[in-house]
């Protein structure tokens, strides 16, 4: 029988309940247990797919296709394995399975209500995951914050799960912020004392309380949570701010988080084997080579848009032994001074991020073009690897006005247009080209080379493709189209030779991206960065 350990968040959102879920999960898995970890998300959209990154933050995107919350891009980083899209739960989805359910008349006679059809919905997704992976433990983050309208039927659902599974199989974990006064310095509890009421009303009483905070609680501050929001004083922690993300697990767990959820789950005596995570952390503390990269984008504003990007290019950097400093260009503002281009003389490296639209486009064509020119390593990721291609054919082949019919549908050089496959397409949820692909690289090419084989496999997410039109003048013009569909009916990477590093690939390679195990495209391009530095 699996166990169940739920959390959940007080005071405000994006509190950090992914990095304590994924923590969490670490410290159970190297006490030699078996880990899943479910992500499930209040909004009634069906998945993520649709969601500006302004509102919600990256798409993460499984395997099997998923477009799901950026939280599971924490657990498989984390705990180095891969998460099935059901492992993201939406209200989105349960409404939709009931009312489908209600129309075949499976609830036939039944008046359909939240309590139980909806909560056992919700109870039926999660123990469905937790007999599909067989893991030992079963972590299940409630995302949003405690009060939410929309958290209360996923709320209700875990606190029947408590009386169903039994007190021994299941343990609630509360994240919550402890602010510090900037005037006296005080950390301040009532906050999370006003969380844990509302949690009690509901009919939780946590079992265990992080709280966030900017450095470790005074032993005040803890005696008062543990007091007023009735949890043992060996059951209060904090999760404060530190120099390595990966490091979360190691200060838990130095603070007996992970043996106390072992004594109170009843998973018998184990003890944790921290020296392959602790090197890994020493990595990237120890990495002192400064690399200084632009990230050429239009959903800069939130840097969370990109957060696997970011982890991938950390990565890469702890690998090779380089301190990674991104800074974020705005390329929206380049396209109303292109002078402002100039900005990128100061950076190492230039990376050209994903996206959807025409805002920013033109800023991001610029960046290729002072990338290309200047001799600049180069790395583009899915629509920063279409716009290159469509900066090549502008000013390296001379198509004027080239483009992807994207942006403009009417262009004479249609470079980048839409898959054959999508063009009967109507709607937009869940349709692109999703999820885990077969690409074969050309030998003695620069990709080949970085990932040390013939036939790799990475995750996608687009609806357009390099025109097959126009391969034939890529090629002459100079640009090596080096990765392709196993049925070479699209192209996945291309490189130009005889630049220090300029690579672009239509795949999201930053979702496999893991710390100690870098992503191939993400290394070299580091590499590179530290290689060629200004």
């Amino acid at each position: 029988m699996a166990k169940y350990i739920f959390i959940t968040g007080g005071v405000l959102s994006s509190v950090g309940k992914g990095i304590v879920t994924s923590s969490i999960g670490k410290m159970l898995q190297v006490r030699g247990l078996s880990i899943t970890a479910i992500k499930i998300d209040p909004y009634v959209n069906v998945d993520a797919g649709t969601m500006n990154p302004f509102m919600h933050g990256e798409v993460f995107v499984t395997d099997d296709g998923g477009e799901t919350d950026l939280d599971l891009g924490h657990y498989e980083r984390f705990l180095d394995i891969r998460l099935p899209r059901e492992n993201n739960i939406t209200t989105g989805q349960i409404y939709k399975a009931v009312i489908e359910k209600e129309r075949r008349g499976d609830y036939l006679g039944s008046c359909v209500q939240i309590i139980p059809h909806v909560t056992d919905e919700i109870k039926n997704r999660i123990r469905q995951v937790a007999e599909k992976s067989g893991a030992d433990v079963v972590l299940v983050e409630v995302g949003g914050t405690v009060g939410d309208i929309e958290s209360l039927p996923f709320l209700e659902a875990i606190r029947q799960m408590r009386i169903e599974e039994g007190l021994d199989n299941t343990l609630f974990v509360h994240v919550t912020l402890v602010p510090i006064l900037e005037a006296t310095g005080e950390q301040k509890t009532k906050p999370s004392q006003h969380s844990v009421q509302e949690l009690r009303r509901i009919g939780i009483q946590p079992d265990i309380i992080v709280a966030r905070c900017s450095v470790p609680l005074e032993p005040e501050a803890k005696r008062k949570i543990s007091l007023f929001c009735n949890v043992p004083l060996e059951a209060v922690f904090t999760s404060y701010n530190v120099d390595v993300v990966y490091r979360v697990p190691l200060i838990l767990d130095e603070q007996g988080m992970g043996d106390y959820i072992v004594k109170r789950l009843k998973l018998g005596n184990r003890t944790p084997k921290w020296s392959e995570w602790q090197s890994i952390v020493q990595s990237f503390v120890e990495a002192s080579e400064a690399v200084k990269i632009a990230m050429c984008g239009k959903y800069t504003k939130l840097t969370d848009s990109y957060v696997s990007i970011v982890e991938a290019l950390k990565h890469a950097g702890a690998a090779v032994g380089a301190k990674v400093s991104l800074k974020w260009v705005e390329t929206t503002e380049l396209e109303q001074d292109s002078r402002k281009v100039k900005v990128l003389e100061e950076f190492d490296g230039i990376m050209v991020l994903p996206g959807f639209g025409a805002r920013g486009v033109e800023g991001k064509i610029l960046c290729v073009k002072y990338a290309r020119e200047n001799n600049k390593p180069f790395l583009g990721i899915c629509y920063g690897f279409q716009l290159a291609i469509v900066e090549f054919a502008r000013n390296a082949l001379g198509l004027k006005n080239a483009h992807t019919t994207e942006v403009d549908p009417s262009t004479p050089h249609p470079v980048i247009d839409l898959l054959p496959e999508q063009r009967m397409v109507r709607e937009i949820g869940g349709t692109m080209r999703l999820g885990l692909h077969q690409i074969l690289l050309e030998e003695g090419t620069l990709a080949c080379k970085l990932y040390g084989a013939r036939v790799i496999y990475e995750r996608h997410r687009h609806r357009y493709e390099v025109n097959p039109d126009y391969w034939d003048a890529l090629r002459e013009g100079g640009l090596v189209l080096s990765g392709w569909s196993p049925d070479r009916r699209r192209v996945e990477f291309m490189e130009l030779p005889g630049h220090p590093f300029f690579l672009g690939t239509q795949a999201h390679p930053e979702f496999l991206s893991r710390p100690g195990k870098p992503s191939p495209p993400y290394r070299g391009f580091v590499e590179a960065c530290l290689k060629h530095g200004s």
